[in-house]
């Protein structure tokens, strides 16, 4: 599964602590075993955990690896490269997927605005997973963990939004209970051509 959005950015494209920040995620655990979006089994080492800052190198170098115009909105990266983690990128929002001790993939997690009435919806503002591990699970294993996370949170909304034109990821979104509740037609131009701005959400059961 190919990278679905960035990690920054205007509240990019691909979503209980109170408005003023997230309370730390819970520990690690192993992701169950179901599907990924092309009917792989995620493979039983697959470990979701919280970031560390140990991680910001292999963060930082697996979020250049997976920029896509398909995904993103920014340029692609260039050097000097800025830092993963920042104050607006902060560890506490990001979940990191591990295979065999390595970081392949990471989804970032974040209250959508510090309004106290919006305090109930979390936002994915970003999901990569690294080329060798895709079609294994990795992608569907975040979404999870990111809605049980959002959940542990007191959320009870989830939100994201994602490119028009990223096919793979909205298949994906649509198969785990996120629909579509809004488009901007043509919202971005990328490489000459307008793209829309699609908003997905769903419900957090509790």
């Amino acid at each position: 599964m190919a990278r679905m959005s960035q990690p920054s950015g205007p509240s990019q494209p691909s979503g209980s602590s109170s408005a003023s920040g997230p309370s730390q995620p819970s520990g690690p655990s192993p992701a169950s075993g179901s599907s990924s979006a092309s009917g792989s089994s995620q493979p039983s080492e697959l470990l979701i955990r919280p970031a560390v800052l140990d991680d910001e190198t292999a963060l930082a170098e697996l979020d250049r690896r997976t920029w896509s115009p398909l995904h993103s909105v920014q340029p692609e990266p260039q050097p000097p490269y800025d830092p993963f983690f920042t104050q607006r990128n902060r560890v506490e929002h990001i979940l990191v997927a591990e295979l065999a001790g390595r970081p392949v993939g990471f989804i970032r997690l974040v209250p959508p605005t510090p309004l106290v009435c919006n305090a109930h919806v979390r936002q994915i503002q970003g999901l990569a997973v690294d080329e060798h591990a895709r079609g294994k699970g990795v992608a569907r294993a975040l979404l999870g963990a990111a809605c049980q996370e959002a959940r542990r949170q007191g959320a009870t909304r989830l939100t994201l939004r994602v490119l028009g034109h990223n096919t793979p990821a909205r298949r994906l979104y649509a198969s785990e209970g996120f629909t579509v509740e809004g488009v901007l037609p043509g919202e971005f131009l990328l490489e000459g051509k307008y793209v829309d701005d699609v908003l997905m959400g769903r419900a957090l059961d509790h």
